[in-house]
Protein backbone atom coordinates (compact mmCIF):
# COMPACT_ATOMS: atom_id res chain seq x y z
CA UNK A 1 0.00 0.00 0.00
CA UNK A 2 2.62 2.69 0.81
CA UNK A 3 4.90 1.58 -2.49
CA UNK A 4 1.31 2.22 -4.12
CA UNK A 5 1.15 5.72 -2.52
CA UNK A 6 4.43 6.71 -3.13
CA UNK A 7 4.14 5.57 -6.82
CA UNK A 8 0.90 7.88 -7.11
CA UNK A 9 2.48 11.20 -5.36
CA UNK A 10 5.28 10.95 -7.99
CA UNK A 11 3.48 10.50 -10.69
CA UNK A 12 1.29 13.50 -9.52
CA UNK A 13 4.40 15.46 -9.12
CA UNK A 14 5.82 14.38 -12.57
CA UNK A 15 2.83 15.24 -14.05
CA UNK A 16 2.60 19.10 -12.47
CA UNK A 17 6.12 19.33 -13.82
CA UNK A 18 5.50 18.38 -17.37
CA UNK A 19 2.41 20.97 -17.03
CA UNK A 20 4.47 23.52 -16.23
CA UNK A 21 6.99 22.96 -18.42
CA UNK A 22 4.74 23.28 -21.70
CA UNK A 23 2.82 25.74 -20.26
CA UNK A 24 6.51 27.66 -20.44
CA UNK A 25 7.41 26.20 -23.24
CA UNK A 26 4.30 27.32 -24.85
CA UNK A 27 4.68 31.11 -23.99
CA UNK A 28 8.14 30.89 -25.04
CA UNK A 29 7.10 30.26 -28.43
CA UNK A 30 4.95 33.14 -28.61
CA UNK A 31 7.53 35.46 -27.79
CA UNK A 32 10.44 33.84 -30.12
CA UNK A 33 9.56 37.30 -32.39
CA UNK A 34 10.47 39.58 -29.39
CA UNK A 35 13.76 41.16 -29.47
CA UNK A 36 15.78 42.24 -26.19
CA UNK A 37 17.27 40.21 -23.65
CA UNK A 38 15.46 37.29 -24.27
CA UNK A 39 17.56 35.95 -26.55
CA UNK A 40 20.60 35.27 -23.93
CA UNK A 41 17.66 32.86 -22.36
CA UNK A 42 18.70 30.43 -25.06
CA UNK A 43 20.09 27.49 -22.83
CA UNK A 44 17.23 28.17 -20.51
CA UNK A 45 14.51 27.39 -23.40
CA UNK A 46 16.47 24.02 -24.27
CA UNK A 47 16.61 23.13 -20.38
CA UNK A 48 12.47 23.66 -20.50
CA UNK A 49 11.72 22.64 -24.06
CA UNK A 50 12.55 18.85 -22.93
CA UNK A 51 10.69 19.20 -20.01
CA UNK A 52 13.51 19.18 -17.64
CA UNK A 53 14.37 20.92 -14.30
CA UNK A 54 17.79 21.87 -13.46
CA UNK A 55 19.92 18.28 -12.47
CA UNK A 56 23.12 20.22 -10.73
CA UNK A 57 22.81 23.78 -10.00
CA UNK A 58 25.80 25.89 -8.43
CA UNK A 59 24.77 28.32 -5.50
CA UNK A 60 27.07 30.83 -5.77
CA UNK A 61 28.50 34.00 -3.65
CA UNK A 62 31.20 36.65 -3.68
CA UNK A 63 32.40 38.80 -1.39
CA UNK A 64 33.85 42.43 -2.26
CA UNK A 65 36.09 45.43 -1.29
CA UNK A 66 33.17 47.70 -2.10
CA UNK A 67 29.83 47.64 -4.44
CA UNK A 68 31.11 49.37 -7.97
CA UNK A 69 32.68 46.70 -10.12
CA UNK A 70 35.29 49.32 -11.84
CA UNK A 71 36.93 50.38 -9.12
CA UNK A 72 36.58 47.89 -6.26
CA UNK A 73 37.45 44.32 -6.66
CA UNK A 74 35.88 40.45 -5.44
CA UNK A 75 38.03 39.31 -2.79
CA UNK A 76 36.37 36.12 -1.89
CA UNK A 77 34.18 33.47 -3.97
CA UNK A 78 32.20 30.46 -2.18
CA UNK A 79 30.42 28.06 -3.97
CA UNK A 80 28.18 24.47 -3.62
CA UNK A 81 27.45 22.34 -6.47
CA UNK A 82 24.13 21.14 -5.30
CA UNK A 83 21.77 18.45 -7.26
CA UNK A 84 18.20 19.48 -7.19
CA UNK A 85 16.49 15.60 -7.28
CA UNK A 86 18.55 14.14 -3.81
CA UNK A 87 18.44 17.08 -2.38
CA UNK A 88 22.35 16.91 -2.09
CA UNK A 89 25.59 18.71 -1.19
CA UNK A 90 28.07 17.14 -4.22
CA UNK A 91 31.04 19.77 -3.86
CA UNK A 92 31.68 23.06 -1.98
CA UNK A 93 34.20 25.55 -2.19
CA UNK A 94 36.00 29.01 -1.32
CA UNK A 95 38.73 30.73 -2.30
CA UNK A 96 40.09 34.56 -1.59
CA UNK A 97 41.80 36.99 -4.34
CA UNK A 98 44.72 39.03 -3.66
CA UNK A 99 43.64 42.74 -2.93
CA UNK A 100 45.56 45.91 -1.93
CA UNK A 101 42.87 47.17 0.56
CA UNK A 102 39.12 46.44 1.73
CA UNK A 103 36.92 49.15 2.31
CA UNK A 104 34.48 46.59 3.13
CA UNK A 105 36.19 44.29 5.80
CA UNK A 106 33.51 45.74 8.76
CA UNK A 107 30.91 43.98 7.02
CA UNK A 108 32.81 40.83 5.60
CA UNK A 109 35.72 40.98 8.37
CA UNK A 110 37.97 39.83 5.51
CA UNK A 111 41.77 41.58 6.77
CA UNK A 112 43.14 42.67 3.01
CA UNK A 113 46.63 40.87 4.38
CA UNK A 114 45.14 37.80 4.75
CA UNK A 115 43.96 37.40 1.12
CA UNK A 116 48.05 37.70 -0.17
CA UNK A 117 49.18 34.46 2.26
CA UNK A 118 50.13 31.73 -0.19
CA UNK A 119 47.26 29.91 -1.51
CA UNK A 120 46.86 27.75 -4.61
CA UNK A 121 44.86 30.10 -6.34
CA UNK A 122 45.60 29.04 -9.52
CA UNK A 123 44.26 25.15 -8.99
CA UNK A 124 41.25 26.99 -7.13
CA UNK A 125 39.96 28.71 -10.19
CA UNK A 126 40.59 25.44 -12.46
CA UNK A 127 38.23 23.60 -9.57
CA UNK A 128 35.76 26.35 -9.78
CA UNK A 129 35.62 26.26 -13.68
CA UNK A 130 35.36 22.44 -13.10
CA UNK A 131 31.85 23.43 -11.08
CA UNK A 132 30.73 25.75 -13.28
CA UNK A 133 31.07 23.28 -16.01
CA UNK A 134 29.17 20.63 -14.70
CA UNK A 135 25.97 22.53 -12.96
CA UNK A 136 22.88 23.72 -15.12
CA UNK A 137 22.47 26.84 -13.68
CA UNK A 138 24.10 29.57 -11.41
CA UNK A 139 21.87 30.60 -8.10
CA UNK A 140 22.59 33.49 -6.02
CA UNK A 141 21.46 35.55 -3.52
CA UNK A 142 21.10 39.26 -5.42
CA UNK A 143 22.26 37.55 -8.92
CA UNK A 144 22.52 40.94 -10.51
CA UNK A 145 25.03 41.71 -7.89
CA UNK A 146 27.31 38.66 -7.82
CA UNK A 147 27.50 38.15 -11.63
CA UNK A 148 29.04 41.13 -12.38
CA UNK A 149 32.58 40.45 -10.90
CA UNK A 150 32.79 37.30 -13.12
CA UNK A 151 34.93 38.01 -16.23
CA UNK A 152 37.15 40.44 -14.26
CA UNK A 153 40.72 40.49 -12.91
CA UNK A 154 41.52 36.36 -12.39
CA UNK A 155 37.51 34.83 -12.24
CA UNK A 156 36.41 33.56 -15.44
CA UNK A 157 33.31 34.63 -17.97
CA UNK A 158 30.36 32.22 -16.73
CA UNK A 159 27.94 31.86 -19.89
CA UNK A 160 25.68 29.87 -17.61
CA UNK A 161 21.91 30.91 -17.15
CA UNK A 162 21.39 32.56 -13.34
CA UNK A 163 18.52 32.05 -10.91
CA UNK A 164 18.45 34.90 -8.53
CA UNK A 165 16.96 33.62 -5.16
CA UNK A 166 15.69 37.23 -3.85
CA UNK A 167 14.23 38.32 -7.54
CA UNK A 168 13.23 35.10 -9.57
CA UNK A 169 12.03 32.67 -7.22
CA UNK A 170 8.61 33.20 -6.13
CA UNK A 171 8.79 31.50 -1.96
CA UNK A 172 5.94 29.55 -0.52
CA UNK A 173 3.48 31.90 1.20
CA UNK A 174 3.05 29.84 3.85
CA UNK A 175 6.77 31.19 4.89
CA UNK A 176 5.49 34.72 5.24
CA UNK A 177 8.54 36.49 3.82
CA UNK A 178 9.17 40.02 1.83
CA UNK A 179 8.96 39.77 -1.74
CA UNK A 180 12.34 40.29 -1.83
CA UNK A 181 13.90 38.45 1.31
CA UNK A 182 17.30 38.79 3.14
CA UNK A 183 19.11 35.34 2.92
CA UNK A 184 19.17 35.56 6.81
CA UNK A 185 15.75 35.79 6.96
CA UNK A 186 15.10 32.99 4.11
CA UNK A 187 17.26 31.04 5.95
CA UNK A 188 15.45 31.33 9.04
CA UNK A 189 12.08 31.18 7.49
CA UNK A 190 12.94 27.51 7.06
CA UNK A 191 14.63 26.88 10.44
CA UNK A 192 18.15 27.20 9.33
CA UNK A 193 20.28 28.14 12.15
CA UNK A 194 21.99 31.60 11.32
CA UNK A 195 25.28 31.99 12.94
CA UNK A 196 27.12 35.44 12.44
CA UNK A 197 30.03 34.73 10.32
CA UNK A 198 29.90 36.80 7.02
CA UNK A 199 31.37 34.84 4.44
CA UNK A 200 31.26 34.19 0.87
CA UNK A 201 30.80 29.82 1.53
CA UNK A 202 28.22 30.84 4.68
CA UNK A 203 25.50 32.34 2.70
CA UNK A 204 26.16 29.45 0.34
CA UNK A 205 25.61 27.06 2.97
CA UNK A 206 22.01 28.68 4.26
CA UNK A 207 20.82 28.90 0.82
CA UNK A 208 22.00 24.70 0.03
CA UNK A 209 20.06 24.25 3.74
CA UNK A 210 17.05 25.98 2.83
CA UNK A 211 16.50 23.77 -0.72
CA UNK A 212 16.89 20.90 1.25
CA UNK A 213 14.15 21.85 3.11
CA UNK A 214 11.96 23.07 0.08
CA UNK A 215 9.55 20.20 -0.80
CA UNK A 216 8.79 22.31 -4.11
CA UNK A 217 12.09 23.07 -5.13
CA UNK A 218 11.66 21.77 -8.83
CA UNK A 219 8.49 23.73 -9.56
CA UNK A 220 10.57 26.71 -8.17
CA UNK A 221 13.61 26.62 -10.47
CA UNK A 222 11.27 26.13 -13.27
CA UNK A 223 8.84 29.24 -12.73
CA UNK A 224 12.51 30.60 -11.65
CA UNK A 225 13.52 30.13 -14.96
CA UNK A 226 10.92 31.96 -17.07
CA UNK A 227 12.08 34.66 -19.23
CA UNK A 228 11.53 38.06 -17.52
CA UNK A 229 10.36 41.59 -18.82
CA UNK A 230 10.76 44.21 -17.48
CA UNK A 231 7.90 46.13 -15.83
CA UNK A 232 7.41 49.98 -15.09
CA UNK A 233 4.34 50.46 -12.70
CA UNK A 234 1.96 53.38 -13.88
CA UNK A 235 1.14 54.50 -10.36
CA UNK A 236 0.77 57.59 -8.33
CA UNK A 237 2.73 58.93 -5.34
CA UNK A 238 0.34 57.89 -2.77
CA UNK A 239 0.84 54.30 -4.41
CA UNK A 240 3.81 53.29 -4.36
CA UNK A 241 3.31 51.12 -1.21
CA UNK A 242 1.93 48.79 -4.02
CA UNK A 243 4.69 48.86 -6.16
CA UNK A 244 7.38 48.53 -3.27
CA UNK A 245 5.57 45.59 -1.58
CA UNK A 246 5.44 43.77 -4.59
CA UNK A 247 9.55 43.73 -5.52
CA UNK A 248 9.65 47.00 -7.70
CA UNK A 249 12.54 49.48 -6.75
CA UNK A 250 12.94 52.83 -7.15
CA UNK A 251 15.14 54.68 -9.67
CA UNK A 252 16.64 51.43 -10.44
CA UNK A 253 16.39 49.97 -14.01
CA UNK A 254 13.99 52.99 -15.35
CA UNK A 255 15.14 56.53 -13.85
CA UNK A 256 12.63 58.18 -11.98
CA UNK A 257 10.11 54.89 -12.02
CA UNK A 258 9.02 51.60 -10.04
CA UNK A 259 10.30 49.04 -12.25
CA UNK A 260 11.09 45.11 -11.79
CA UNK A 261 11.84 42.06 -13.98
CA UNK A 262 9.12 39.35 -13.92
CA UNK A 263 7.95 36.62 -15.69
CA UNK A 264 4.19 37.28 -17.44
CA UNK A 265 2.58 34.69 -15.62
CA UNK A 266 3.88 37.01 -12.32
CA UNK A 267 2.67 39.94 -13.94
CA UNK A 268 -0.86 38.69 -14.23
CA UNK A 269 -1.07 38.00 -10.49
CA UNK A 270 -0.23 42.55 -10.03
CA UNK A 271 -2.51 44.91 -8.44
CA UNK A 272 -1.93 47.87 -10.54
CA UNK A 273 -1.26 48.53 -14.22
CA UNK A 274 1.99 48.06 -16.01
CA UNK A 275 3.85 49.15 -18.57
CA UNK A 276 6.82 46.59 -20.28
CA UNK A 277 9.90 48.20 -21.54
CA UNK A 278 12.52 47.34 -23.94
CA UNK A 279 15.69 49.28 -23.09
CA UNK A 280 16.99 47.99 -26.13
CA UNK A 281 14.73 49.29 -28.60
Amino acid sequence: MKEDQNHKKESEQLGFLYATTKDIANQKAKDLGEKSFLKSNEKQVEILSKEQFPINILILDTETTGLDNEIDDCLEVGSILFNVKSRSVLAQQSFLLPVEINDAEKINNIPAEITRLPQPLSEAIKYFESLVRVSDVIVAHNAEFDMKWFGLNKLPQIEKQWICSMDDITWPADRQLKTRPSVRDLALAYGVPVWNAHRALTDCIYLSEVFKRCSELEKLLIRALEPKVLLRAEISYDERNLAKNAGFRWNDAIKGAWSRKMSRRDMEKLEFPVHEVDLHA
